[in-house]
């Protein structure tokens, strides 16, 4: 069954409903939701003239849905339950293919009186039983399943939660895999994002995007053009491969913007999603275990960044896994890779090469050239110990910067660097400055790793940050006359080596950068 995408409609005025119909229509929805609860005056005569008029304009080219949602669930204005049973019994009268009613209201005898009879009047016409919680997880998501198929077995039972950790949803996927008749099951907000781009591979009957950010209806809902051109919600099976990110936070990630556009390219039956996962080790084992646990979700490999780089090591450890030798020397891993059959993780590291071919391809040397350099590390986190790895094998002379001196101390040591605090960066004597720490990443822009007066013009400058493509570091770097390296090459480069890993052919560095440079023009 293909998952129909869902655009709805939530204008307060007569006139913007039907603009916003248009829209929907361009946006090439197989559903307009029209949420009449947002209209001013709602009446069900008033609802009677709109959905002709909704209808006139719509033709045969998409299927209409009409919600006049409790403004306990979710509704806009409070609106009494009999004039909101009056306008869905007229919505069904009217030709429309869908009504939606919340399951606590349609147990109430007259309701369900209504609601049955007009449905038996037209024959078109579908019921959708819905329950929202904006606040938690359902208690037992199973037996609501199994209340909404008792009281109405024809119905679509549609069951949308708000999850405390991305671990809750996968109940949802479980009512999802096993269900025998159609269903909807959404989970809202950053942490659920994953059931709405995931709805088309779970079977899902529908999921639900909005024509802009200013006209979301739901916590999590994205707009339909990010998913029609992130996510090809129309290719995606029952086979579709799962890649993601894996961090926290994640909502400011490229990365599936540029894994998603190489996919795309090759025509390859996968994708890549921004995974928030939170609660450090215990919540990524409990991530990965539920995902190994459900070999039809297809999970094949994860990029792994802030806070779980060494959770990634301690997973793969204790799932007796593979590390690479350089992973293990790093003592960090960005990169896991699901055996297809048993599970099995592998851990890697790509940022050492990533960062490593950045400085010399921005500084015009090669590896040999950073021997006996004078380098300048901010920052003792994942991505400071690959770069830190990298600069001392080929020779460089390290210092390490960090606010937590002892924490700098232990990276210094793993690699016989030398180290320092931060307020010590006034008296640096550097050839490169490195910051490997998150200071100047949108939307902090305007703050600075090292202090400005650190800066001087012998001195080149590498920022791993690459949103912005020119943080406020390299452009007063640049000010200064020192020669300056964006974060940009190495999330390619360090994402071309994760893109040989997940898949086993190269991907296209010149798309990469096109994607990132035009989603950070959007922005």
């Amino acid at each position: 069954m293909y998952t129909k995408v869902a655009v709805p409609i939530n204008a307060s005025t007569v006139p913007g409903v039907l603009e916003q119909v248009g829209l929907g229509l361009a946006s090439g929805a197989g559903v307009l939701e029209w949420r009449s609860d947002y209209l001013e005056g709602l009446t069900a005569e008033l609802a009677d003239q709109v959905i002709r008029q909704i209808q006139g304009k719509m033709g045969s080219k998409a299927e209409l849905l009409v919600t006049c949602r409790d403004a306990r669930e979710g509704g806009a204005k409070a609106v009494k339950l009999a004039a909101r049973v009056a306008v869905l019994t007229r919505a069904a009268a009217c030709g429309a293919r869908y009504i939606d009613i919340e399951y606590v209201n349609y147990q109430k005898s007259q309701v369900k009186g209504a609601i049955d009879q007009a449905l038996k009047e037209a024959s078109q016409c579908r019921l959708i039983l819905s329950a929202h919680d904006f606040d938690s997880p359902f208690e037992d998501i199973r037996a609501l399943y199994k209340a909404m198929q008792r009281i109405n077995p024809k119905a679509i039972a549609k069951m949308v939660f708000t999850p405390y950790h991305i671990n809750d949803c996968f109940e949802a996927f479980d009512v999802l895999h096993t269900a025998h008749s159609d269903v909807i099951v959404l989970c809202m907000g950053q942490a659920g994002q994953m059931s709405r781009i995931l709805a088309p591979k779970l079977g899902g009957f529908l999921t639900f995007a909005s024509l802009d950010k200013a006209h979301s209806t739901a916590p999590g809902q994205m707009t339909v053009q990010e998913y029609r051109d992130l996510y090809r919600p129309e290719s995606m099976t029952a086979d579709t491969e799962l890649f993601g990110v894996i961090a926290d936070p994640v909502g400011h990630s490229m990365s599936p913007a540029i894994h998603n556009a190489c996919f795309a390219k090759l025509g390859m039956n996968k994708r890549y999603l921004p995974l928030l996962v939170s609660d450090d080790f215990t919540g990524l084992t409990a991530f990965l275990d539920n995902l190994c646990a459900r070999p039809w979700m297809h999970a094949r490999g994860f990029s792994v960044t802030l806070p779980h780089k060494h959770n990634a090591l301690d997973y793969t450890r204790a799932r007796k896994g593979h590390i690479e030798p350089l992973a293990e020397t790093i003592g960090a891993a960005n990169t896991l890779i699901l055996d297809p059959v048993t599970s099995r993780p592998s851990a890697y590291n790509t940022d050492y090469a990533g960062a490593l071919d950045a400085i010399c391809q921005g500084l015009k040397i090669d590896r040999a050239g950073l021997a006996g350099k004078r380098v300048a590390v901010a920052g003792a986190g994942g991505v400071s110990r690959a770069i830190v790895a990298g600069l001392t094998d080929a020779g460089a002379s390290v210092c390490i910067y960090n606010r937590t001196v002892e924490r700098g101390q232990h990276l210094a040591e793993a690699f016989g660097c030398d180290y320092a605090g931060l307020d010590a960066l006034d008296g640096m004597a550097a050839d490169l400055l490195v910051n490997g720490t998150s200071v100047g990443m949108s939307p902090d822009v305007e703050t600075m790793p090292v202090p400005e007066a650190s800066l001087h013009a012998n001195m080149a400058v590498f920022d791993t940050v690459y949103n912005p493509l020119e943080t406020r570091l390299l452009r007063v770097a640049r000010a200064r006359g020192c020669p300056v390296v964006d974060g940009l090459a190495m999330f390619v480069g360090q994402a071309m080596a994760q893109f040989k890993l997940f898949t086993g052919q190269a991907g296209d560095p010149d798309l990469m950068r096109e994607v990132v440079i035009t989603q950070l023009r959007g922005r």
